[in-house]
């Protein structure tokens, strides 16, 4: 990966800027730190972002903590409590949670000079600081817009520690007396997910998982998570199936700190079951050319998370000009303008509602889906998010006075 490559895509003008900030990034090593090499989009952003940072020259390092089933189903609970979902947290979590993250805190290596943690997993590494002299960076990516405050303020008590942090919304954005930075995700347009296929490709992959093309596609590419609504999609589109003719596609995978996927996935078979237009496609995490294909099989792509930190699988829609239905929670919203760049839904009736809109109205779903790609491309492209990224760690070198980017 070479930043010269997204040229093309962005210009000549962009990416002079890169190798001109790169430049002041010269002799700093950036640790990031997280809790897992593959599933989820924390991992798929940083599988792109590593090397395209090595590539300007910034010695950019990825490390990870270890944990086990129990840390994870903890933390599992943390994830969903932050979002707001109602769930039973005890002091046996707590002291698991502190526990391991205790054990990392002592075996980890900590050498950046600027030390970038990511998500609530790791958070307790910063207790390594003392010791040091370099920056610590949290950054949050998931909704904590209505957190059980019980778990937020126990990380609080970690956060605050940190010289900044960084969200993904301007509503997760939360009280603290550190800097803040507000950062979106972004998708890798180069990437194996997103590049274009051809037709020839895009068949084989749905011949590769028994997906005919006899009828319009209606897709959902998430992980196998509550939080994503699977359950709530296979209703809507058993709604929307009383009057049009239609697929569904629900791809997805497990990741390694979610324990609680395999549930899921055994839940969303079971209402699926013989059904032949219901297709539950449990795809590596590897895969990116067979959800691309899928996606662009697809003639809706579904969104239908009851909460959401971002989103991403919405921007890689998008960016295939495919008209999107999605719940409006979330960073979906900073994705999709309702009725401009793709529709928004509060429940499975108005889901259902906007997929029969979309079936019956060709021409209105295109002109959605080509607005989509335009809006990501302007604001929701990897080489975006890389710079904002430069800059936060710049700003630890040159001024003490930023509050957001």
């Amino acid at each position: 990966m070479r930043i010269e490559d997204y040229e093309p895509i962005v210009g000549k003008q962009i990416i002079d800027e890169f190798w001109l900030i790169a430049e002041k990034l010269k002799g700093k090593v950036i640790q990031n730190i997280n809790s897992t090499a593959v599933g989820g989009g924390v991992a798929e952003i940083l599988s792109r972002m590593v090397p395209l940072l090595q590539s300007l020259g910034v010695e950019t390092k990825w490390d990870f903590i270890k944990g086990g089933e129990k840390f994870f189903w903890v933390t599992k609970k943390f994830h969903n409590a932050l979002h707001g979902k109602p769930e039973e947290i005890t002091q046996d979590m707590f002291d698991t949670f502190l526990d391991v993250s205790q054990q990392n805190i002592d075996e980890i290596s900590i050498y950046g000079d600027i030390v970038f943690i990511h998500d609530p997993q790791p958070v307790a590494l910063v207790k390594r600081r003392q010791a040091l002299k370099n920056k610590w960076l949290w950054r949050c990516h998931i909704d904590v817009s209505n957190p059980n405050l019980k778990v937020w303020n126990f990380l609080r008590d970690f956060i605050v520690l940190y010289d900044a942090a960084v969200f993904s919304a301007p509503a997760f954005s939360m009280q603290l007396p550190i800097r803040q930075f507000l950062i979106a995700p972004s998708i890798d347009p180069l990437s194996e997910k997103n590049i274009e296929l051809s037709q020839e490709t895009i068949d084989s992959v749905l011949k590769k998982y028994g997906v005919p093309k006899d009828k319009p596609i209606i897709t959902q590419v998430s992980r196998f998570d509550y939080l994503k609504d699977p359950l709530g999609v296979i209703d809507a589109f058993k709604m929307v199936r009383r009057y049009t003719k239609c697929r569904l596609v629900l791809a997805g995978g497990t990741a390694t700190d979610d324990p609680e996927s395999d549930k899921v996935l055994a839940e969303v078979r079971e209402k699926a079951g013989k059904d032949p237009d219901i297709h539950i496609l449990l795809v590596p995490s590897e895969s990116d050319l067979e959800i691309n294909a899928l996606q662009r099989a697809s003639t809706i792509i579904v969104q239908k998370s009851l909460k959401e930190g971002f989103g991403l699988t919405v921007s890689e829609a998008l960016w295939k000009a495919k008209p999107v239905v999605a719940s409006a929670v979330g960073g979906i919203p900073l994705q999709i303008t309702h009725k401009y760049s793709g529709m928004l839904c509060h429940s499975i009736d108005g889901a259902a509602f906007a997929i029969k809109q979309l079936l019956h109205s060709p021409a209105y779903a295109k002109r959605l889906g080509e607005n989509g790609r335009n809006h990501v491309k302007q604001n929701f492209l990897l080489t975006r998010h890389l710079k904002d990224y430069m800059l936060v760690f710049l700003s630890f070198e040159y001024s003490d006075d930023i509050v957001n980017l």
